[in-house]
């Protein structure tokens, strides 16, 4: 039957129906006035497409902010599969509840406008359907006990740098997110992260380290394009030239910073460093009389995961130091003190009676029993223990100052690229065990090292 013969009410029937089989023509209906045609966000209701269907289970997207992706996603998409499926329960979360039931004030506003909802839980933390479907909206640290998700938008858990840079609070973040969030999931259920990357280690890392990697699709969008994009950009090429051009981005960049990095390129760190620059670095193999090296320990008991030994080699001729060599693994008590004693031998035979050992004492009476293990091995060496004082980044600074003024050389070997990435990635990276070790060597070569020397 041709359009214009069916009554009003009937063509708003077919209008109703096609809007609830396309998102894209049901989010420029209830939303008439916002700008749903922007590449980037046709191309995330691509994906979300998947999660619909069932084909993606696991959707994460990275993008920059004010960029619409927690309108469409965290606030619409949810009205939109329960306007489809309207027995369909979903779970919000996001760093507190106040952002959480935001999200969800919005969405259930919505809802109103478009189907029947519950009068018996309504209201931002907690809303339904009048068939049994709804929204449940959590921050991190609250439980869903009692509330299944078919499906569960995170979007934000993390709030600023200081949450990121805390190893509490990321705890915190993954506890919150295995032990409540991912337990009520349904099981044939999805889950869709959307979050800024602010550390290495935060949730969206743990998650793509862990073995369930593969079962995500990941979708990181940076404000400037960088190599091989994701939506087919040139390099540099801004990602919503509409809302933010290359002008809009440099001014922002100047503003804020190293957190640019984060906020709007999707990285933990500056590509170039925040600490240690890659430019700073020159590869040039060492003179055959050194005036004296210095390796130094920063020591684990990892066989399995967790953190890393690292052992630097860092000689000095003249006005000019040389990373010289980096041993760095994840051993077991014996492998590792197997591995500091051949280490030893080797760099004796290379560097002759100057070379220097210095150990990092941990804190405690273990710490004490492992330095003095490990010195009693080392029997016929020059070795010291040292109980570092300061932080991390005081510790590193005069090494990186050396770096930074050029009087730093590289031996060129398999081990640069890790040695380089931590190094530029210090200190917002997972790993700091090399960024130890090399300002252990260099500190305790120029004489800057706390000595603690065991006696026996």
């Amino acid at each position: 039957m041709a359009r214009w013969l069916l009554s009003p009410g009937a063509l708003q029937a077919i209008e109703h129906e096609q809007q609830r089989r396309d998102f894209s023509l049901w989010l420029k209906s209830v939303s008439p006035t916002w700008s749903w045609d922007w590449a980037h966000l046709h191309f995330i209701r691509e994906k979300l497409e998947l999660v619909t269907s069932g084909e993606c289970k696991r959707l994460a997207l990275f993008l920059p902010p004010r960029h619409g992706k927690s309108e469409q996603v965290t606030v619409r998409y949810p009205v939109w599969r329960l306007e489809k499926t309207p027995e369909l329960k979903i779970i919000i979360g996001a760093y507190n509840q106040t952002l959480a039931e935001s999200f969800s004030r919005k969405a259930r506003r919505l809802a109103l406008s478009r189907f029947a909802l519950s009068t018996e839980r309504a209201t931002a933390g907690e809303w339904e359907t009048a068939d049994g479907g709804g929204v449940r909206a959590v921050g991190v640290g609250a439980g869903v006990t009692g509330h299944g998700g078919d499906l569960i938008v995170i979007d934000d858990p993390v709030k600023n740098r200081e949450e990121a840079n805390s190893e509490v609070y990321r705890e915190h973040v993954w506890d919150w997110y295995r032990d409540d969030l991912y337990t009520r999931l349904e099981p044939d259920g999805s889950i869709v992260l959307i979050m800024t990357r602010w550390h290495e280690d935060d949730l969206a890392g743990r998650i793509l380290n862990s073995e369930n990697a593969g079962d995500w699709t990941v979708i990181s969008l940076p404000a400037e394009a960088e190599a091989d994009d994701q939506l087919g950009r040139e390099e540099g090429e801004a990602l919503c030239p509409e809302r933010f051009d290359l002008d809009a981005l440099a001014d922002i960049k100047t503003t804020m910073g190293r957190s640019y990095w984060a906020l709007y390129q999707q990285a933990p760190q500056p590509q170039s460093g925040e600490f240690f620059k890659r430019e700073w670095f020159t590869f040039e193999n060492p003179p055959a009389n050194m005036d004296g090296a210095v390796r130094y320990w920063d020591k684990a008991a990892s066989a399995d995961g967790g953190d890393y030994t690292a052992g630097v080699l860092i000689g000095k001729r003249g006005r000019l130091y040389f990373v010289m060599d980096v041993v760095r693994g994840q051993w077991s008590t014996f492998e590792r003190e197997e591995i500091i004693l051949k280490t030893a031998h080797r760099d004796l035979q290379r560097i002759g009676p100057s070379l220097r050992i210095w150990l990092e004492q941990e804190p405690g009476s273990g710490g004490k029993d492992s330095a003095q293990m490990t010195i009693a091995r080392l029997a016929g060496f020059t070795v010291r223990a040292e109980r570092p004082t300061g932080d991390k980044a005081t510790r590193a600074e005069p090494f990186a100052a050396q770096c930074e003024a050029g009087f730093v050389r590289m031996v060129k070997a398999p081990w640069n690229d890790a040695y380089l990435d931590e190094l530029c990635g210090f200190p917002f990276g997972k790993f700091d065990d090399q960024v130890d070790a090399s300002s252990g060597a260099f500190n305790n070569l120029v004489g800057k090292g706390q000595t603690f020397v065991f006696n026996y």
